[in-house]
């Protein structure tokens, strides 16, 4: 049942420079809250070149910051080539503060980068903390490995900032899974703040039908936003072609961000092999992902969340640079019986990658493995904010459910 908030306004930021994986996590937790509570509005902030092609929920918008690409060696540039990054920088600091200004948020949600993008979040932070606006920190179940972590952190006193900006840190995952701070320093006022909120559950929207959907019988194999993906696709395919008894029927999906020429390339190679048919993007992936038999991936946090909700059989083969995540998500899953996973360098072997993609159709889902599937991220964060706005004064005041 929803509850009524009398004009109750939630702030999300979401730096977004390479995939989708950001934006899709602030959309999945602003249309539970909204179902929840009536009276609410969302605001996102995103730099994602793609925002646009989601549906948004009534009474949740997105404000499009300029955007900002992160290359595959980690540095950042400038979308738009002829404006230096400096520059594009200045622009998206002012638009966050500018809106926050205007917008006047209950609740600020900062995705994964305490700081934002080279600190661009930072002026509007101590704004919204002076004006007395609940300050919330989300991070995925796993940052990086450690080591990559503390280094970018200390060079910024990250950690102190965080302690001293945050009231909450919610982290997407549950305890037993995995800490994304292991092997830091943190100090026991951060600690104290952290919040296990849980996996945020996935479901299929309500009257929007893919024009991918299909009722046959198909593993789906699903490169996130595809900057990084044509390597696992390449290595799919290649399996195909090496293996004439693999006829598993498989449904491509390139993502919005791989190359042209690589897309191109992918597509060519898919029209030969009668088993895979290749699209580039469906914004509906929940409704890909449901229907099919299995699901092939690299398991950045938003196709894990789907794979655990709809409980599919699955072969991760994670990205292991510049960022470890992936691999370490992966190898915990695996560790806990809930996924199957290849090393970039064993995908790249036909003859391996035909075996598993053989077995996958056969494989237990997550649900029998024993593991906890702990998905109440979305359920733990409504109640969250619910007792944080029921406290806020009476202008903030719940009046019964209509």
């Amino acid at each position: 049942m929803s509850r009524r908030l009398e004009d109750a306004r939630i702030l999300m930021y979401s730096h977004d420079t390479f995939g989708l994986g950001h934006l899709r996590r602030c959309r999945a937790i602003a249309h539970a809250l909204v179902e929840d509570y009536r009276g609410l509005n969302i605001l996102i902030i995103s730099g994602a070149t793609i925002a646009g092609a989601f549906d948004y929920r009534a009474r949740v918008d997105f404000v499009k910051i300029p955007s900002v690409i992160k290359l595959r060696n980690g540095e950042y540039t400038s979308l738009a080539s002829h404006i230096d990054l400096h520059e594009t920088l200045k622009m998206r600091e002012s638009s966050i503060r500018h809106t926050a200004e205007t917008f006047q948020p209950d609740i600020f949600i900062v995705d994964k980068e305490p700081m934002g993008l080279k600190g661009e979040v930072e002026d509007t932070l101590a704004y919204l903390k002076a004006r007395g606006t609940v300050l919330v920190l989300g991070l995925r179940e796993i940052m990086d490995a450690p080591h990559l972590l503390e280094a970018e952190w200390k060079k910024n006193s990250i950690m102190q900032k965080i302690d001293q900006y945050y009231d909450s840190v919610w982290v997407y995952g549950p305890p037993e899974f995995y800490d994304p701070l292991i092997g830091l320093d943190v100090p026991q006022s951060l600690r104290r703040k952290m919040d296990f909120v849980g996996f945020l559950q996935r479901s299929v929207s309500r009257g929007k039908t893919s024009i991918n959907a299909r009722k046959d019988n198909y593993i789906l194999v699903t490169t996130g936003g595809g900057g990084d993906g044509s390597d696992l696709v390449h290595d799919v395919m290649n399996a195909y072609e090496a293996d004439p008894t693999l006829t598993q029927k498989a449904l491509v999906v390139l993502g919005p961000y791989m190359p042209a020429a690589e897309r191109a390339k992918l597509v060519q190679k898919g029209e030969a092999i009668p088993y895979i048919e290749v699209i580039e993007f469906d914004n509906h992936m929940e409704e890909l992902i449901d229907g099919a038999t299995g699901v092939v991936a690299m398991g950045g946090y938003n196709t894990y969340c789907e794979i655990l909700s709809f409980d599919k059989p699955a072969l991760i083969v994670p990205r292991v640079k510049p960022r470890e995540e992936q691999l370490l998500r992966a190898q915990r899953a695996s560790e806990l019986g809930l996924v199957d996973m290849l090393l970039p360098d064993q995908s790249v072997d036909p003859t391996i990658m035909a075996e598993a993609l053989k077995r996958l159709p056969l494989r237990q889902p997550p649900s029998k493995s024993g593991g906890n599937m702990r998905l109440e991220g979305l359920d733990h964060i409504s109640q969250t904010v619910g007792r944080w706005i029921d406290g806020r004064g009476s202008h903030l005041s719940l009046v019964g459910a209509e």
